[in-house]
C-alpha cells in the first residue's frame, strides 16, 4: 500500500544516536488524517484518496466595523463541504490533500491514518511553502556576484547587463534579475524518517523541511525508492 499524509512543522532540533551521533531533524506533528474521498477509475477516471486535516468549525458569519461600514465575514466550513465532509462521516477539516494512488480502492471512506503508517528508516519526500522573502535583490535571490565596491566604481550590487540593445534586442525568459523571492512550492525528495513516536502523532526527519513552524507539509513515499 502506498502511504501519504498531513502534518504541522513544529520546528528543527537534534536528537543522539546509541553511539553519540547527532542528527539534526524536523519535528512534524503527523495526522490524525481522515479520508475524506476515495476516488476510482470507474467514476472519476483515475485512483486517488483525499484526505483531510486539522478540525474546522462549521460556517460563522461575523461582522465587523471597517471605518463607517459594517463587514460581513465568513469562516469555517460552508454548505456544501459540510455535506461532502458529512458523507464520509468525519467533521469539517481545514486542509485537503489528494493523493493520486494506484491502490486506492484499498482505503476506506472515514479511515483514520495516523503517524504511525511509517516508520524509522522509512525514505519520504516533503513538499511545503517555503518562506516568503518579499522583494530581494539579485545577488540574494540568485546568488550572483557584487561588483567592485571602491576605485570609483558604480556597480555593487546591480544585476549587471540584461543583454545587447540592437540584437536581440530585448531581454530573454529567464534572465536572472530582482523579483519576488519564496513563497513558492518546495519538494526535498528522499529524507529519512528518524524516529516516529505514534503516540503523540510525531515524525522526526532527517534535515530541513520546506516551510516556517505551524505550516502544512505533506509526506509521501519516496519516488526514488531511498536509493
Amino acid at each position: 500500500m502506498k502511504k501519504g499524509i498531513l502534518a504541522t512543522k513544529i520546528g528543527m532540533t537534534q536528537i543522539f544516536n546509541d553511539n553519540g551521533v547527532l542528527t539534526p531533524v524536523t519535528v512534524l506533528e503527523a495526522g490524525p488524517c481522515y479520508v475524506t474521498q476515495v476516488k476510482t477509475a470507474e467514476n472519476d477516471g483515475y485512483s486517488a484518496v483525499q484526505v483531510g486535516f486539522v478540525d474546522k468549525k462549521d460556517k460563522i458569519i461575523t461582522k465587523d466595523a471597517v471605518g463607517r461600514k459594517e463587514v460581513k465575514r465568513i469562516h469555517g466550513v460552508n454548505k456544501p463541504q459540510q455535506g461532502h465532509f458529512a458523507k464520509a462521516g468525519v467533521s469539517g477539516k481545514r486542509y485537503l490533500k489528494e493523493f493520486k494512488f494506484e491502490n486506492a480502492e484499498e482505503y476506506a471512506l472515514g479511515q483514520e491514518i495516523k503517524a504511525d503508517i511509517f516508520a524509522a528508516g522509512d525514505k519520504v519526500d516533503a513538499t511545503g511553502t517555503s518562506k516568503g522573502k518579499g522583494f530581494q535583490g539579485a545577488i540574494k535571490r540568485h546568488g550572483l556576484h557584487r561588483g567592485p565596491m571602491g576605485h570609483g566604481s558604480k556597480f555593487h550590487r546591480h544585476a549587471g547587463s540584461n543583454g545587447a540593445c540592437s540584437d536581440p534586442s530585448r531581454v530573454f525568459k529567464g534572465k536572472k534579475m530582482p523579483g519576488h523571492m519564496g513563497a513558492e512550492k518546495v519538494t526535498i525528495q528522499n529524507l529519512e524518517v528518524v524516529r516516529v513516536d505514534a503516540d503523540k502523532n510525531l515524525i522526526l526527519v532527517k534535515g530541513a523541511v520546506p516551510g516556517p513552524k505551524k505550516a502544512c507539509v505533506v509526506l509521501k513515499e519516496s519516488v526514488k525508492g531511498g536509493k
